[in-house]
């Protein structure tokens, strides 16, 4: 976005940071928009109304009706003007109601009117934003609504903790709601491709060799990348609506097709389906019939994608796998990275109740190339597949560094 003149809502919820807001709006106007502010009814306590208004140049919002000056609701009026929405700071509050249509708020009807563009500026207790209701709001905000996010930073606050959940400087605020995303999009320009889902190979028309992966995981790490400016393209066993390219298989030997024709295109490879390593070396075109006497399925192994694409990739491409074990959890995923000449590899213990298939939460040990370990305790997929993205990151600035790309 350029800095051409701009008609901006700031709404503005009950958080410490609203102070902050003062000079924001008065930076928006030393550079030429048009501010008003919204305020929710809990943010007066925290903000004035009086200095918002001479700033802004303009009313402050709060209530839905105002019978003195409406002609049509207030909320539609100024919806339909805007060019940009910034909610800054953004509650834990105001975000799930954001995610969830909730309108007891003006700036909620607004949100849920507008056709502009809306910016999330959060700000809340550490443990607040890590909860997983909060990070999957965040995550419906971004992949449903096409909301961007200016993440919060790491930092004293106000509550007494240190941790993420201090709101990003108003610096990082203005260039990103005026100049663009790049700088606070790490991945941007990155082509990166993920695999979710465990695969599944038939037997018959009705039956199949599967295992038990959700798709989760693998499409929390798709998220996650897209939030941070790559180009994503996900390759998913289950359906998945996104803004971003999602390409529907079944089999493993599909899933391998549509890796090997985007390969030679990607910064990054992040497999994280379940394979099958099996399946029936012939497939009935009708289905089998229950008898009573047993029925052989003959076997074969199939290609081992990571494997393959491990020996063929380029210096400047990276590969992250995934290892679900049931024993010798970090010696058996060791052995795969090193076998499999990846970058990257996550691996999780299959035997800890209520955690890894199917759940929202996991427990990985990240291991890397060059020896390095991290282990991550339990928590949500979408804080793991961040923080995988995030370690992405980190290999592409060292291959930068080295001069590799």
């Amino acid at each position: 976005m350029s800095n051409q003149s701009k008609n901006i809502i700031l709404g503005i919820s009950a958080g410490i940071a609203a102070y902050k807001m003062y000079d924001l709006v008065s930076e928006l106007k030393k550079l030429g928009h048009n501010v008003t502010a919204v305020i929710t009814k809990d943010a007066r306590h925290f903000i004035s109304e009086l200095p918002l208004k001479v700033l802004s140049s303009n009313p402050v919002y709060c209530e839905m009706f105002l019978p003195e000056l409406q002609t049509r609701p207030v909320h539609i009026d100024l919806a339909d003007n805007a060019d940009l929405i910034l909610v800054a700071p953004a509650t834990a509050d105001i975000i799930a109601k954001m995610a969830n249509g909730i309108c007891d708020e003006l700036i909620t009807n607004i949100l849920l009117a507008t056709k502009a563009q809306v910016y999330i500026a959060p700000a809340m207790n550490t443990n607040m934003w890590e909860h997983f209701t909060t990070q999957k709001n965040i995550e419906t905000l971004v992949t449903k609504l096409g909301y961007k996010i200016i993440p919060p930073e790491d930092g004293d606050l106000a509550c007494g903790y240190s941790g993420v959940g201090h709101i990003a400087s108003n610096e990082k605020i203005l260039k990103t709601i005026l100049y663009g995303e790049i700088e606070a999009k790490p991945l941007y320009g990155k082509k990166i491709l993920v695999t979710a889902g465990g695969t599944r190979e038939a037997v018959d028309p009705v039956r199949f060799i599967g295992n038990k992966s959700s798709g989760k995981m693998g499409i929390a790490v798709a998220d996650a990348a897209h939030s941070m400016g790559a180009d994503v393209v996900l390759i998913s066993t289950v359906p998945c609506d996104r803004s971003y390219q999602v390409i529907e298989v079944e089999s493993a030997q599909e899933m391998q097709e549509v890796i090997e024709s985007e390969f030679d295109k990607l910064d990054a490879l992040i497999m994280a389906a379940a394979v099958s390593d099996f399946r029936p070396i012939t497939t009935s075109k009708q289905k089998i019939k229950k008898k009573n006497e047993d029925i052989t399925i003959e076997l074969t192994r199939n290609p081992d994608i990571l494997e393959i694409l491990g020996r063929t990739k380029r210096e400047k491409q990276v590969i992250v796998g995934f290892s679900a074990e049931s024993e010798n959890i970090e010696k058996n995923a060791l052995e795969k990275l090193e076998k499999k000449k990846i970058d990257m590899i996550i691996a999780n213990d299959i035997t800890i109740p209520d955690i890894g298939f199917g759940s929202d939460e996991n427990a990985v040990i990240i291991l890397t190339r060059d020896k390095k370990k991290e282990i991550l305790q339990r928590q949500s997929k979408i804080q793991i597949a961040k923080h995988i993205c995030n370690k992405l990151v980190g290999i592409f600035e060292e291959m930068k560094e080295a001069k590799k790309i």
